[in-house]
């Protein structure tokens, strides 16, 4: 389940972080949080224009840690809320997952499917 906060901050700009491990090692890329879309079954919908090697990685190792936060939702100590999400992802190229972020993304050539194994607000 998708916590209230973290719909929130998916409304608000700001950047998403998402690592993954493959044969080379981590790697990091970045999307803005207003790009990300909520499956019906909970998973994040990442669209995906290049992340070429984000999807080598996750072709060898599915899973995936998330940060994202935004300075205008309420965290737990003040202005400012973040999360950590671990889970395990797949690129998809066609089907609704794809379909849906295709009429909002023109570039997009993928989905990045991210399903949530744990969410965590960090602050």
């Amino acid at each position: 389940m998708i916590p209230e906060k973290l719909l929130e901050i998916l409304k608000q700009d700001g950047a998403v972080a998402i690592a993954t491990l493959g044969q080379e090692g981590p790697h990091m890329v970045n999307t803005w949080n207003s790009y990300i879309r909520i499956s019906a079954d909970g998973r994040l919908l990442i669209p995906a224009g290049y992340m070429h090697r984000t999807e080598t990685n996750i072709t060898f190792n599915p899973k995936v840690l998330i940060t994202l936060a935004s300075s205008k939702v309420q965290g737990l100590h003040g202005p400012g809320a973040g999360f950590l999400i671990k889970g395990k992802a797949a690129f998809i190229a066609s089907g609704p997952d794809f379909d849906i972020l295709k009429s909002k993304f023109d570039w997009l050539r993928a989905t990045l499917a991210v399903t949530p194994e744990t969410i965590t607000q960090t602050w």
